[in-house]
């Protein structure tokens, strides 16, 4: 390296910092990548995995991305199909990805490894907004709300113009309810949209479920197993006392028995409301028809659709039809049940990563 090149280094280093340069990312799914959140003002804290440190001022960043692992509590890989994402959109330096871990530890189902002061989850009701085990007073949406909350502080990012709120199978049962539950949703100052992927079921506001297979017969066309009501046949039907099923229209499959957790004192009403005006897409893998993954196949689940892809498409037209909401849905040809292919999918580019 010549001394006049290598003199304009030690000039341009100053100079850039001086202007605020933002960090260079962190890429790995490693722990060199983590960090520990408060989660409902202490003293528990949550894990995630991010390319920025979330506490350091950041002009660069304009997007920030939230996806929520699966069932098998799994960030580190769903951090690396984010980040895939931003990379295949040329915004890893300008967005902020995050993939938080809902770790769990009840020693039977869930056997994570907790760092010190982390929050070990129930098992399940994580997907809900549940209390925890370990620290009662502090819920799985809390932690979101955490999140979100540290992402709006203009002093940290003055430039943020939006977030996506994603999750992927029981992820996406998250982000489902997460959205109608929100309750920092409408304070933020700054607009998040909720992309619901691939889950197993939804919290469905009424008794109403879709009214069964002579009125939504399987069409196997291209772009697949998407339900249409039969002529004359209404598509939708209340199940009444569920004819044995008597937990399809209780939480977390509808809006009934809920008795702890993050919306305990909301009414239906209020997450009715919710749930219609907050901007929802459903992003539905076109080959996610099996029964495979983690599929629900409980009769309260079976009374949402036969498919998750099915499910999607029922629950968006009954809160667009029902409760006069402005949700779509988004089939993405050639996914099943894989969230590394909904993440690096086109559709997910353009919702995530748009141009301003």
């Amino acid at each position: 390296m010549s001394a006049l090149v290598f003199g304009f280094l030690l000039l341009a280093a100053p100079i850039s910092a001086q202007r605020g340069a933002a960090p260079a990312p962190c890429v790995t799914a490693t722990a060199a990548c983590t960090e520990l959140v408060t989660v409902a003002g202490g003293p528990g804290r949550s894990l995630v995995y991010r390319n920025f440190p979330l506490d350091v001022r950041n002009d660069a960043i304009t997007r920030a991305i939230i996806v929520v692992h699966g069932a098998g509590r799994d960030p580190d890989n769903y951090y690396q199909s984010a980040l895939a994402g931003a990379f295949i959109a040329g915004a890893v330096e300008t967005a902020m990805v995050i993939a938080p871990r809902l770790a769990s530890n009840n020693g039977q189902g869930c056997t994570d490894t907790l760092a010190p002061g982390e929050i070990s989850y129930h098992c399940n009701a994580w997907r809900s907004g549940g209390p925890s085990l370990s620290h009662p007073s502090a819920t799985s949406f809390d932690f979101i709300d955490a999140l979100l909350t540290q992402l709006a502080r203009r002093d940290l990012f003055p430039n943020l113009r939006g977030i996506t709120l994603s999750g992927h199978s029981a992820g996406g049962q998250v982000t489902n309810r997460y959205a109608m539950s929100s309750k920092v949703h409408d304070t933020l100052g700054v607009p998040v949209t909720y992309v619901v992927s691939n889950p197993s079921s939804y919290a469905w506001p009424t008794d109403e479920r879709p009214t069964g297979p002579a009125a939504w017969p399987l069409d196997a066309n291209p772009p697949g197993f998407i339900l249409a009501p039969a002529p004359n046949t209404p598509a939708f039907r209340s199940l009444g006392d569920g004819d044995g099923c008597r937990d399809y229209d209780q939480w977390p499959y509808g809006f009934k028995n809920r008795t702890a957790g993050y919306n305990v004192a909301s009414s239906v009403e209020q997450l009715s409301t919710q749930l219609a005006s907050r901007p929802v897409i459903y992003l539905m893998g076109q080959n996610d028809i099996l029964p495979l993954s983690g599929f629900d196949g409980s009769c309260a689940a079976m009374a949402q659709g036969p498919t998750r892809l099915a499910r999607g498409h029922a629950y968006a037209k009954y809160i667009n039809e029902s409760l006069g909401g402005k949700h779509r849905v988004e089939v993405v040809t050639g996914c099943g049940h894989n969230g590394r292919c909904i993440y690096t999918s086109n559709n997910w580019i353009r919702i995530a990563f748009p141009r301003f």
